[in-house]
């Protein structure tokens, strides 16, 4: 299976996917590191835990564990990991492998960024999010009760591994939130990975190998891509936020805890969508069809009670508010989108209503 080089000028390193490369995890990291710290949850740990052990052979490691769940990815999270590592003998040589889902690759990265000033890092990703989005890229951070992923840095890793077949074990809730972003990679920039998942929605879901690994592969093509080519966001990078705006600001409105970040990005891709038609941008048929292969993946978990208005008053805290201006990705056509800063509120607020209507 392919591996994908990404190049930026902090570190230029490997996104390997590959079914059974988790056993190779020894293979990246520093020859001469001192402590090694493996960050997850126990549920990742008691699945998957004796593959990694064995990977690791005699490399003395310890299991730190993070409780999971998006209402934990805090301040205090990171906090805690790092205090354990000091009380562990870590040191400027340690390492980290962050094995887990995009929490634990936020929250294992950013400790990794913010212990001794920095550690490096590998990515070991086990749900399918994080396989085609969260563990490539070098984005961490935490949620403040405000708004999602305000305190994070860039930390890019050593190597991310890829390994589809850890998703034996993923709920199929977990696994369909994955398949969101995997339609976000196919709506911003690859036509024929949509039209597999609008084609092939059965053995999509069925996690036929030979479709699962086609849209992994794909969507780290395109992170790779991407990233190497804008590492921080200032350009390029930004079309990776397509759903993501009203998503993040969906996710807090209901506490982190009524939906999976991917649950939330697909709602967020279908407001997107109806406010790229109402801007004249998105023409009714492609409309169309982003909202009904977006939902025909789910259903979104009810969203009674949330209301617009809330919704939109969330967006001023949202990363991607600048000068006070919104800015939104929006598709002009399937494979293509821009970054919009001119947007009107009250469109806003339409498209909200009409994604609202369109999960119900």
């Amino acid at each position: 299976m392919p591996q994908f080089t990404v190049k930026t000028s902090s570190q230029e390193y490997v996104a390997l996917v590959e079914r059974g490369c988790l056993q190779r995890a020894a293979e990246w990291l520093p020859p001469k590191h001192s402590q090694l710290f493996v960050v997850t949850t126990r549920d990742v740990w008691d699945l998957h835990g004796a593959l990694l052990d064995a990977a690791l052979g005699e490399k003395r490691h310890q299991v730190l564990f993070f409780p999971g769940g998006e209402h934990n990815k805090r301040l205090s999270a990171v906090e805690s990991l790092c205090e354990q590592m000091v009380e562990a003998g870590g040191d400027r040589a340690s390492a980290v492998i962050a094995f887990g889902g995009g929490i634990v690759g936020d929250v294992g990265g950013f400790a990794a960024a913010s212990f001794m000033r920095g550690i490096p890092v590998v990515q070991a990703p086990t749900t399918l999010l994080a396989q085609v989005d969260a563990a490539t890229g070098g984005k961490t951070g935490v949620n403040l009760t405000n708004g999602k992923n305000l305190l994070g840095a860039f930390h890019q890793p050593l190597a991310v591994l890829v390994d589809p077949s850890l998703l034996s074990t993923l709920p199929q809730r977990e696994y369909v939130a994955g398949l969101y972003e995997v339609i976000k990679y196919g709506i911003i920039r690859t036509p024929w990975l949509f039209e597999l998942l609008e084609s092939r929605r059965d053995a999509v879901l069925a996690r036929d190998p030979d479709a699962v690994d086609a849209l992994i592969a794909e969507s780290v093509r395109i992170k790779a891509e991407v990233v190497s080519a804008d590492e921080k966001e200032g350009g390029l990078r930004r079309i990776l936020n397509y759903g993501h705006t009203l998503g993040h600001a969906l996710e807090a409105e209901t506490g982190y805890k009524q939906l999976l970040h991917g649950e939330a990005v697909g709602f967020g891709m279908i407001a997107a969508a109806f406010l790229a038609k109402r801007m004249g941008m998105l023409a009714e048929a492609d409309c169309r069809r982003i909202v009904d292969t977006t939902h025909t993946y789910g259903p979104i978990p009810s969203l009674a009670g949330v209301e617009p208005p809330a919704l939109l008053a969330r967006l001023v805290s949202d990363k991607k508010t600048v000068h006070g201006n919104v800015h939104f990705v929006l598709p002009s056509r399937i494979g293509e989108v821009e970054v919009r800063g001119d947007v009107p509120l009250d469109a806003v607020r339409w498209a909200t209503e009409q994604a609202l209507q369109a999960v119900s």
